[in-house]
């Protein structure tokens, strides 16, 4: 029987407990619908007895940071105050896998431990949407994305919550098949598993945005009309504003422009439609604004890196 895959958990204090379960659970449902052990896991922490999550509780571990045993992976998850926990006995685990080969990942907002340690420079990383613009500023070498996570460099990277179990799924995918990963995420009723293509549910616009009356208008005017998608003129219009204004709006708030924030919401509607129900690629791309399904095909490929079909085909 071959060996289980080992997953050595790196618990640094405070660490956000639902990435934490989203971590372990898959691989434990994994197990349950194989019928045999296809994953092991063990939990480190500094002092080598609990880590606390920030939630309060606290989880027993197998080990300290001194003592990793021999994995075929090795995740540091941390949560709130990452800043404040890159320790001595932290770092020194983490350069004496790194010197060992031992293939190394972040969740939640533990990319920025990854990324302090010179880890991530020139490579694509994911972290929480909370820590994106102090992210950028600090580590200008990295290359940050608003991907759910980041699974083809060096260092996987998830962004946590949920996105965590995103990561898991796939995996789970890639080391045992896709009915497997898929037969896991439905034990989790969790019936839409994202790639990472899928942006994070950054609400820019709740956090800055939807402060102001006219860009909220404005976005909202846009959600209504997806399937009939009207200008940015059209919109300012309405909303009683000029164009230029419009375009600062989103500019300052969004730091894009109307048209492309428009065309983003489309796509990721049709995203969904494509993953969650059964509509073809001609009604999807209609019921998303686009007049002609070559069209749509183009945009959508540019936009995810697949087309409308391929991306039905692998969820089928």
């Amino acid at each position: 029987m071959p060996t289980p895959q080992h997953i050595v958990f790196a618990l640094v204090e405070d660490f956000t407990h639902i990435a934490f379960s989203c971590a372990v659970e898959p691989l434990r449902i994994a197990n349950f619908i194989a019928g045999k052990d296809l994953y092991r896991w063990s939990f480190l922490s500094e002092d080598g007895q609990t880590a606390k999550s920030s939630n309060g509780s606290r989880t027993l571990v197998h080990g300290s940071f001194d003592s990793v045993p021999a994995c075929d992976r090795l995740f540091v998850l941390s949560g709130l105050g990452m800043r404040d926990r890159i320790t001595k006995p932290l770092i020194a685990m983490l350069r004496r896998e790194r010197y060992r080969g031992r293939p190394i990942g972040a969740l939640c907002s533990a990319s920025w431990i990854l990324a302090h340690l010179g880890f991530l420079d020139g490579r694509r990383a994911a972290i929480h949407w909370d820590y994106h613009d102090s992210f950028a500023e600090t580590f200008p070498k990295v290359t940050l994305v608003r991907n759910v996570f980041v699974a083809d460099e060096k260092y996987l990277t998830a962004s946590g919550g949920t996105a965590t179990a995103d990561l898991m799924l796939h995996l789970i995918e890639l080391d045992h098949g896709a009915d497997l990963s898929t037969a896991v995420a439905d034990q989790m009723v969790y019936s839409s598993a994202r790639e990472a293509s899928a942006e994070q549910r950054v609400s820019i616009q709740s956090r800055m945005g939807m402060r102001n009356v006219h860009l909220s208008s404005a976005i909202k005017r846009m959600k209504d009309r997806i399937e009939d998608p009207i200008s940015p003129a059209t919109i300012a219009s309405e909303i009683g504003i000029s164009t230029r204004q419009l375009e600062r709006l989103f500019g300052q708030h969004l730091n894009t422009s109307p048209k492309k924030y428009y065309m983003q919401l489309r796509l990721d509607r049709a995203r969904h439609l494509l993953i969650q129900t059964e509509s073809s690629v001609i009604d999807v791309a209609y019921a998303c604004g686009f007049e002609s399904p070559g069209h749509f095909s183009r945009v959508y490929r540019s936009a995810f890196g697949v087309t409308p079909m391929a991306q039905r085909s692998r969820i089928s």
